[in-house]
């Protein structure tokens, strides 16, 4: 019976705490969407335009994944202390940090993306008069961009969970209440906080793959018939 009433109060608790604090929490997730949106925005031309550069020359593409994937290694509270020097406290240092840990999804895709493109659609191009560039963006791109699109995704939804840490270090976003929760020692504060991050993550995870499944669909490719999938074919047909 305390078990039952410990869970009624604490959902009460949760309920009450999202009803007073609404405002605040969209006002957070806002702020935490144009974080992210700031830093992709940056992160995606960088990371396709390496992708492609390193497809010319495989040992340099081996050291250029290897690089990104060390930047993954390195431990958010570590970079934001180097960055802080440079470029104070704030939103500036955890943008810089966001961009170096999405490159490793997005070149690494990029560049599979574009390995895998039918030798006979390069020819094609080739044969009708086409220089690389023109191949890569008229032949090559087109065709490798559901899995450009997968990359930046998995960026994406890596990039929700390190952008909360940059609360620790003054920057906006859904990290704030998580942080203030901790210090204060508000239970309810740090789970609606954290509900409300995880779904965000979850919804933008939900929408790109949507738009990774239309890719799929328009270049021809077969996919799994969920329902998102069977209404992005509606659309399309």
């Amino acid at each position: 019976m305390n078990a039952v009433v410990l869970v009624v109060d604490t959902v009460a608790d949760l309920v009450t705490y999202l009803v007073n604090n609404s405002d605040a929490l969209v006002k957070l997730t806002i702020e935490h969407i144009d974080i992210i949106a700031l830093s992709i925005g940056i992160a995606v031309p960088i990371g396709v335009i390496t992708g492609a550069a390193i497809t010319a020359n495989d040992r340099l593409a081996t050291i250029v994944i290897w690089l990104a994937g060390i930047m993954m290694t390195i431990p958010s509270i570590a970079l934001f202390g180097l960055l802080i020097p440079i470029f104070g406290i704030g939103d500036p240092p955890v943008v810089v940090a966001l961009v170096m840990y999405s490159q490793l999804p997005i070149i690494r895709n990029t560049y599979v993306g574009l390995q895998q493109v039918d030798p006979a659609a390069i020819e094609a191009g080739r044969g009708l008069g086409m220089s690389r560039l023109q191949r890569l963006r008229h032949v090559q791109f087109p065709i490798a961009l559901p899995v450009i699109m997968a990359g930046v995704r998995n960026a994406v939804v890596i990039l929700i969970g390190i952008a909360a840490i940059g609360a620790y270090i003054g920057a906006g976003g859904l990290g704030r209440p998580i942080f203030d929760g901790i210090r204060d020692a508000y239970t309810s504060q740090i789970v609606v906080a954290t509900i409300v991050l995880s779904a965000l993550a979850l919804l933008v995870d939900y929408v790109l793959g949507v738009v990774e499944q239309f890719l799929r669909l328009r270049n021809g490719e077969d996919i799994d018939r969920t329902l998102p999938t069977r209404l992005v074919q509606g659309v399309l047909e």
